[in-house]
């Protein structure tokens, strides 16, 4: 048999090597909320021509408009994603009219999207949010230890969910926060999205293991704990890959061609279902193993200390 919760540790220990770096960035201020939460006004032209000017042009046309602090994003050789300070539709006209003449060479400047988002509206999706993830935790805690009532100590297994899931949160914002320093990427309403749903599917894929515990916790009454934590995972080892797998082949193949402008929300969509099976397979029962030893007394005891106890 697999020994999984046995190599627990090693575990917990590579969880800890992909969030640090996370964290990380993210203290360094590399999680850059979009204009849904900040608000702001976003451009995406396209150039008929087939060159898009240089982002530091576009920035001083915007200067010269009386937009300072303007960020401009290459999409593509001839697509430009500009995000400024809130501005009117008449203003926006002007700015796409100043660059047809400025940088169109004698060619259109088509304007692909625009989105507009002032601060007070921006601040309030912002707590919303917040409050969103809040509200899904302590649900998903309630309704699990709801679930399992009648197995004994019922809310170590909705706790352990829960810390799984943070898990998969922290991965998914310090991914996120990497690739907003190394790429300039922005998080937005569908990063919001992205993250809501990597909660959904780290929490079911949970709840399959911790149900098979629960299961086996009736059949195997005399066997260890954390033996029948191990079996209990082996038994929903291939179900567990093979149902995630479909959907993370799915987004890879929507990663690779699915175009620009999902490309962001598919790909922290990726690495957080991917997540969220890591979790549930390698730390959520291992949890439960840890919090029934009540391991964390011999966590800074010498080892000497630890064979007296």
């Amino acid at each position: 048999m697999i020994d999984i919760v046995g190599k627990r540790y090693w575990f917990f220990g590579l969880s800890l090597l992909v969030i640090i770096p996370g964290l990380i960035f993210l203290l360094l201020g590399g999680l850059r909320p979009g204009i849904d939460f900040t608000g702001g006004s976003l451009l995406e032209v396209k150039f008929e021509s087939g060159t898009a000017p240089s982002p530091d042009s576009v920035i001083a046309l915007y200067d010269a408009a009386g937009f300072n602090d303007t960020k401009v994003q290459t999409s593509s050789s001839d697509l430009l994603i500009i995000r400024s300070k809130d501005m009117t539709d008449e203003k926006k006209g002007e700015l796409v009219k100043s660059m047809e003449t400025q940088f169109g060479n004698g060619q259109a400047v088509t304007l692909q999207r625009f989105d507009s988002v002032g601060p007070a509206v921006g601040q309030e999706v912002a707590t919303q949010a917040g409050i969103a993830v809040v509200t899904a935790a302590i649900a998903i805690m309630l309704y699990i230890t709801l679930a399992f009532r009648k197995v004994e100590n019922a809310f170590r297994y909705g706790l352990s969910a829960i810390i799984a899931m943070f898990h998969d949160i922290l991965v998914v914002v310090g991914v996120e926060a990497i690739l907003g320093k190394v790429l300039g990427w922005e998080a937005d309403a569908l990063f919001l999205t992205a993250l809501l749903t990597v909660i959904g599917f780290s929490v079911h894929d949970t709840i399959v293991v911790f149900d098979r515990i629960r299961e086996n916790a009736n059949i195997y009454r005399r066997i260890p704990y954390e033996t029948l934590v191990n079996h209990s995972i082996v038994q929903t080892l291939d179900r567990s890959i093979n149902t995630q797998m479909t959907v993370m082949i799915t987004l890879l193949a929507l990663t690779l061609f699915g175009g620009v402008t999902i490309r962001h929300f598919v790909l922290i969509l990726l690495i957080g279902v991917f997540s969220g099976t890591y979790s549930s397979i390698f730390n959520a029962a291992s949890i439960l193993v840890v919090w029934e030893n009540r391991e964390w007394r011999n966590w800074f005891r010498r080892k000497d200390d630890r064979a007296l106890a």
